[in-house]
């Protein structure tokens, strides 16, 4: 499903990636570990095309996107992406609902359409009492699965989460570990996570190892 070849990336003089590659299957949940300054988020975040890379090439689903530029990658990333933050960023003048359907609406999709695929995701979810909370009326782990529903709303290829657990005690971490079992189960989400959380790795069918701007086992 995603495949990625020779990923380096600078800034200024330093040498973050180093030629990275790698490929990852449907239905996958695969972990990347290493130290601080590895160039995990770097690599996330090229991966998701939120950053892009001095050389290399990415595919998802075959189609090449290292090319694509403005509205082009911001449709194919709307349309393909979902992501989950360790921080929720979630906007908070808007429900725990309308937060979900931001992207559907932004994909152009008819507006009740969205709202009943939010609702039902919300339902899965366990927050079907809190759809019209804002953030700062949700904890941290209802938040977090907000941004998991908001992530899912476009039925994306790929699921990537930097951190997803860093922000939540070990009872909402392991709920979300669940989560992420759950929907690989239900739906063949593929997901490709950023973590420190050495349980939430291990949960993972597969943990890249990052070291020094290079995967160096898979």
């Amino acid at each position: 499903m995603l495949k990625a070849i020779d990923i380096h990336k600078h800034y200024n003089q330093l040498e973050v990636l180093k030629g990275v590659s790698l490929e990852i299957q449907k239905g996958e949940i695969v972990s990347i570990v290493g130290s601080s300054g590895a160039g995990k988020t770097t690599l996330l975040h090229i991966l998701g095309s939120l950053d892009t890379c001095d050389k290399g090439e990415i595919f998802l689903n075959g189609t090449p996107f290292h090319h694509l530029r403005d509205k082009k990658l911001a449709h194919f990333r709307n349309k393909n992406i979902g992501f989950i933050f360790q921080f929720h960023h979630l906007l908070p003048e808007f429900s725990a609902l309308e937060n979900v359907c931001i992207p559907g609406w932004l994909a152009g999709r008819k507006k009740k359409e969205v709202e009943a695929e939010a609702l039902r995701l919300l339902q899965k979810l366990g927050l079907e009492e809190r759809t019209e909370n804002k953030p700062n009326q949700l904890s941290g782990g209802e938040q977090q699965r907000v941004a998991v529903a908001r992530a899912l709303i476009n039925k994306p290829a790929i699921v990537f989460a930097d951190e997803p657990t860093g922000n939540l005690d070990s009872k909402n971490a392991n709920e979300l570990h669940d989560l992420f079992l759950q929907l690989r189960k239900e739906f063949q989400q593929t997901f490709l996570i950023v973590t420190h959380n050495e349980e939430l790795a291990e949960m993972s069918d597969r943990i890249l190892k990052m070291k020094d701007g290079l995967i160096f086992n898979e």
